[in-house]
């Protein structure tokens, strides 16, 4: 790969395209990601945010050039260190966007007009994120919190099924307790540092407040994760929601575990916890297959799903010797 290439590719931040998976939770939930059809329109979805948020990236990289020389990590990014002109950042983001836009063209008349204007409502919201909404505290961890909605909201969309206001609710409080622990993330890997330099709104974020920040949202995303799970109002969902319940144990580790990782300053950010923090990636993958297995026991397991499967194992008689 040439070396160009390298450039853009940095710009484009590929890593970062686990955030995405957001866009999947609303198919996964309305069970059409076992359909063919349901899984494309979701991937293409999935697509579509992929190359809008490296597009937005990569302006927002244009943006913060000075900011980001002064930053211990940030600093290597390719316009901030000068190896791409901030104009042609621009015209690389304003080009992904585009692409993003013609890869919603994919879905079906249906739900492309829906989708596009939620990928458009994102584009907006970060690229204002950028230039002025970073700079107020707290409302800047609420606005990307808002981001992650989106994404969500696009995926249901794409496939047709209703936006279940649970994962919206669940969705925006988990991720204003991750965004507070970016926030705490960067203020230990600052260190002694004046943070007003890489970041003003880090000026009032002190670690006090993060504290409690972080503490009040994972005991609010907890709770709401919770309350979703033991919630019988309304039409009955498509799989046995309530035997979510029996992953909190799971649900608790994770955030306690990312709560813990964060004062440890050891990465800078969600997306490094994630990927590279062995047991909050086990406790996330092992969180999702059992989720999978919950959700779709009716049809690996029959009518009866797991109560049958058990029911047939102790209506067994016991053997003899």
């Amino acid at each position: 790969m040439s070396t160009s290439a390298r450039h853009f590719l940095a710009l484009a931040r590929p890593a970062h395209w686990i955030k995405n998976v957001v866009v999947l939770a609303g198919p996964a939930a309305g069970m059409k990601l076992i359909t063919a059809d349901g899984a494309l329109r979701s991937l293409v979805a999935f697509a579509a945010f992929c190359l809008a948020s490296s597009g937005i990236y990569a302006i927002n990289d244009a943006i913060d050039a000075r900011a980001d020389a002064e930053h211990p990590t940030k600093r290597h990014r390719p316009v901030a260190r000068g190896a791409v002109r901030p104009l042609t950042a621009v015209v690389f983001g304003l080009a992904l966007l585009a692409a993003a836009g013609l890869i919603v063209m994919m879905l079906p008349i249906s739900a492309r007009r829906n989708v596009a204007a939620v990928l458009a409502l994102y584009a907006l919201l970060t690229i204002a994120y950028s230039m002025a909404i970073k700079e107020w505290i707290i409302l800047d961890v609420i606005v990307i919190s808002i981001g992650f909605v989106l994404r969500a909201w696009a995926g249901s969309l794409a496939v047709e099924v209703p936006t279940s206001e649970w994962l919206v609710a669940c969705v925006f409080t988990l991720c204003l307790f991750m965004g507070f622990g970016k926030r705490r993330c960067e203020l230990v890997m600052i260190g002694g540092s004046e943070p007003g330099r890489h970041r003003n709104t880090l000026i009032h974020y002190t670690p006090d407040l993060l504290n409690h920040l972080i503490t009040v949202s994972a005991g609010i995303a907890v709770m709401t994760f919770l309350l979703y799970t033991m919630d019988t109002t309304g039409s009955p969902p498509p799989f046995p929601k309530q035997q979510l319940f029996f992953t909190l144990p799971l649900v608790v580790y994770g955030v306690f575990r990312f709560a813990m990782v964060t004062e440890l300053g050891l990465y800078t950010g969600p997306t490094e916890i994630v990927l590279k923090d062995r047991p909050m990636l086990a406790a996330i993958v092992i969180w999702a297959l059992i989720s999978l297995l919950i959700a779709y026991q009716f049809r690996w397991l029959g009518p009866e799903g797991f109560e049958g499967l058990l029911r047939g194992f102790t209506a067994r008689p016991l053997a003899t010797g």
